[in-house]
């Protein structure tokens, strides 16, 4: 049942992300079925409770990993509800009232209006959703860590999902951008589509050595395991 504060999305596009299939095969041990993934989630408000102050009828929203958490802990009231201990997964979790939580892989979504966000009407919505999880996880920590200066010098460690948002985003702040990457098969994509400034092989010990030290700060994107030493 919609809540007053419940925003109702017709969804248009959601984007897959390695963790949605992690739980569609169990990899963690943790999936509970029936089950609906997807938590890179866009599309437009159809209906709005009678609380909803945010949002209106038509707008552009999506969704995230979060759309639920407890609202009085510290961590809450710090608007960091992705640390609050009740916090409630999108997809593959239980809501507040005892009902599973589904995801974007669905025509609906009812999401708490806490939880939708509003997509710049200027922005395809294709290419916003995509940005909810891959986008946020290498935006968080630059912002966090102040590493948005322009001319600062970032080095985006891998160029798959994560590494293609670093070097966007780090462009867009500015930055002069270097990717490392094991070979050279992705160079072409960096420098002429991405716009980076530099690549960098890692397996080129002489290379590696001339850019040493040369770097302000290295964003690792590899998901498998690596020597972090180099």
């Amino acid at each position: 049942n919609t809540g007053p504060e419940d925003v109702i999305i017709r969804v248009i596009y959601c984007g897959i992300c390695h963790s949605d299939i992690f739980h569609t095969r169990n990899k963690m041990g943790l999936s509970h079925y029936p089950m609906v993934p997807g938590h890179e989630v866009v599309g437009i408000v159809t209906e709005i409770g009678s609380e909803v102050k945010k949002f209106k009828v038509g707008e552009h929203v999506g969704v995230g990993c979060i759309v639920g958490s407890c609202r009085i802990c510290g961590n809450c009231n710090e608007s960091m509800e992705q640390y609050c201990k009740n916090m409630i997964w999108s997809y593959n979790d239980v809501n507040h009232d005892g009902t599973p939580t589904q995801g974007g892989f669905a025509s609906t979504m009812i999401v708490d209006q806490m939880f939708v966000v509003r997509i710049p009407e200027n922005l395809s919505l294709e290419q916003a959703a995509p940005l909810l999880c891959a986008g946020v996880t290498v935006y968080s920590p630059m912002k966090h860590f102040g590493l948005t200066e322009a001319g600062k010098r970032c080095g985006i460690l891998g160029l798959g999902g994560l590494g293609h948002m670093g070097v966007k985003i780090a462009k867009a702040f500015g930055l002069h951008v270097t990717v490392i990457s094991s070979n050279d098969k992705k160079k072409e994509e960096a420098l002429e589509v991405l716009h980076a400034d530099t690549y960098l092989v890692s397996k080129d010990a002489e290379k590696m050595q001339e850019a040493a030290e040369s770097l302000d700060y290295i964003l690792d994107t590899i998901p498998v395991a690596h020597p972090l030493e180099p």
